[in-house]
């Protein structure tokens, strides 16, 4: 026994041996977390628009899918995964649950609705969209009884497949609001049996504010969810904006009451990628990546401050420190968005999105609809923008409800714009040598915090925090070229940003100056798609301390790992159809995954 311990009285030494124990416990716990992979968006036959496509799956098919199993493609072929996802959560739109599949069935009363002939009887899918958006009818005639219906279907397909400790499924939906063309997007997710027997949609209320009451009024019951808002990109603005959704300044209760309901973002899926834009990072050589210019499932483009996350984040910290307050803390996911019942993520795979509107690759636009006497013909369609994306990533106990949603509300996720890439990032005042320590992990939580929490600020001449890194390859993937640590802060209400490159493949290292790695020599041949061999890494990890650091600085930090260049999705159905790439299109892209940033600065989280 140690002197203070015996200088202790009796009552007091035992709860201190308590409390020293159970911060071990909690220790050796959170090092023995796992990485999970899984999706957070997923669209069945009971969808409106996924029914308009062609689906026909429904959540007993997509979590078979998530399982491993095979599912039909609205276009005729098979889906498969080529290995099971840890999680899935069936997010069918809440407007109109259900109800297309219910008007189609003969006996159904939906059908014998004077105007139901307009969808059952449609030719074409732009007439059966027209039918089913150009009527007030639809609101008319929501069917509640139809909606709730589903709803208990959806929820017992989750119940059914949920298997702890192998697979979990999440009973889930999504509230499909927008504003001025904007999209407001969120997938609502409940951590477990406990759900409302009516899911709240943007016919109840358009305001993202009336949904987080509506959250709130569960929680009070006992019911915990969380939304997720995703497609910030086609938002036009009106996603991280600094008024609220009546035009009033964002104040401590809203930052409050979006972050107990918001604490996570979708930040890359099939409709782009949401982490940033060229326009807001002329800096970052790696921003231009799967950009989806558009608002959702129009040509109008969307403007980029207050679309992206990474902007989300800067506004967030000008907020606090103007107003106190910071509604833009968010967690970082992936997800697909399929609205096939299950994704294709793989760039040599893909086949989108929208069931038989882009099965193919003319339909994508990828491959020429005429290409003969020198006439090149593609489909002009916004289709090409899309991307074979993305996965969410949580560091959990156990597969679990219970530990992935613990994950999902403690920000330790992680997204990926496809791969299973493994990632994780810790901040603290750490010894040099941690990096290459056998007990790096234990040591990174116990004196730090790990991807998704806060560091305090430190007094000034305090030492700058270390930061720990580390990516793994995918298995079945391609070599890391290199890891980065991108730093954001707000200076005279100015949004900054640096990105530095902290561990180099094939034995580089970071210029001092530019903070970049060499360039490894990976390449791609566009002819076949094959990449340079013994080029990349299966695993970085560095200790990285920013040089730059200002103590009391409120700054945001968050790991990005690249792997070697690859051949696009158009690119791999050019090459399939024995034609050349679309000169327009990337021709190549680098998939990465993005963990949840530590802000620096603000309180402790533990």
């Amino acid at each position: 026994m140690s002197k203070l311990q015996a200088d202790l009285p009796k009552t007091l030494t035992a709860a201190l041996v308590l409390v020293l124990c159970t911060a071990a416990m909690a220790t050796a716990e959170e090092a023995d977390r796992r990485a999970l992979f899984g999706d957070l968006h997923v669209h069945t036959r009971y969808s409106f628009d996924a029914f308009i496509f062609g689906t026909r799956t429904t959540p007993d098919d997509a979590y078979e899918f998530a399982k491993g199993k095979a599912i039909e493609h609205p276009g005729g072929f098979d889906l498969q995964l080529d290995r099971p996802l840890d999680f899935l959560a069936v997010t069918d739109h809440a407007n109109y649950l259900g109800m297309l599949e219910a008007m189609s069935q003969p006996d159904h009363p939906l059908s014998k609705l004077d105007r139901a002939a307009d969808f059952t009887q449609a030719r074409t899918i732009a007439e059966k969209r027209h039918a089913f958006r150009s009527g007030a009818y639809v609101r008319e005639h929501r069917d509640v009884d139809v909606i709730r219906s589903a709803w208990k279907r959806t929820v017992e397909a989750a119940e059914r497949h949920n298997d702890p400790g192998t697979f979990t499924a999440f009973s889930a939906y999504e509230y499909t609001s927008g504003r001025d063309g904007g999209n407001l997007h969120r997938n609502v997710i409940f951590r477990d049996s406990s759900v409302p027997d009516y899911p709240f949609g943007r016919l109840d209320s358009a305001n993202p504010e009336d949904l987080w009451a509506w959250m709130d009024g569960l929680r009070s019951q006992g019911i915990e969810a969380l939304a997720i808002p995703h497609n910030s990109n086609g938002s036009d603005g009106h996603m991280f904006q600094l008024v609220n959704f009546a035009g009033e300044p964002i104040d401590a209760a809203y930052a409050e009451t979006r972050m107990r309901n918001e604490p996570l973002v979708e930040v890359t899926q099939v409709k782009g990628t949401s982490d940033t834009h060229p326009f807001l990072s002329p800096n970052d050589e790696w921003a231009d990546f799967e950009i989806m210019p558009y608002r959702i499932a129009q040509w109008n483009k969307s403007r980029p401050r207050g679309s992206y996350v990474r902007n989300a984040y800067q506004r967030g910290l000008k907020l606090q420190a103007e107003r106190g307050a910071n509604p833009y803390r968010f967690g970082l996911v992936g997800a697909s968005d399929t609205h096939n019942g299950g994704a294709s993520l793989d760039e040599s795979d893909f086949v989108a999105k929208v069931g038989i509107l882009d099965a193919t690759a003319e339909l994508r636009g990828s491959v020429p609809l005429v290409a003969d006497e020198g006439v090149t013909a593609y489909n002009d369609t916004y289709y090409k923008t899309w991307s074979a994306s993305g996965l969410a990533g949580v560091w959990a106990e156990e597969n679990t409800r219970d530990s992935i949603y613990g994950a999902f509300r403690r920000k330790e996720t992680f997204a990926t714009s496809g791969p299973r890439i493994v990632v994780r990032f810790f901040a603290g005042v750490y010894p040099d040598d941690l990096a290459g320590r056998d007990d790096a992990v234990e040591v990174a939580y116990a004196e730090g915090v790990p991807m998704g929490g806060e560091l305090p600020a430190g007094s000034d001449g305090a030492a700058a925090p270390s930061f720990l890194v580390w990516a793994l390859q995918d298995p079945l993937g391609t070599p890391l070229q290199r890891v980065q640590v991108i730093k954001g802060w707000s200076e005279g209400g100015l949004a900054m940003e640096q990105v530095f490159d902290v561990a180099c493949s094939d034995g580089g290292v970071p210029d001092p100056e530019t903070h970049r790695c060499p360039d490894n020599g990976a390449a791609v041949d566009l002819s076949d798609c094959s990449i340079t061999p013994d080029k990349g890494a299966s695993e970085l990890v560095a200790l990285w301390r920013d040089p730059d650091f200002e103590a009391g600085q409120h700054a945001f930090y968050y790991l990005r790992a690249l792997e070697n260049p690859t051949c696009r999705w158009s690119t791999w159905d050019a090459v399939k159809a024995g034609v050349a790439p679309r000169a327009e299109l990337p021709a190549t892209i680098q998939e990465r995954a993005w963990s949840s940033p530590i802000w620096v600065g603000g309180p402790p989280t533990r």
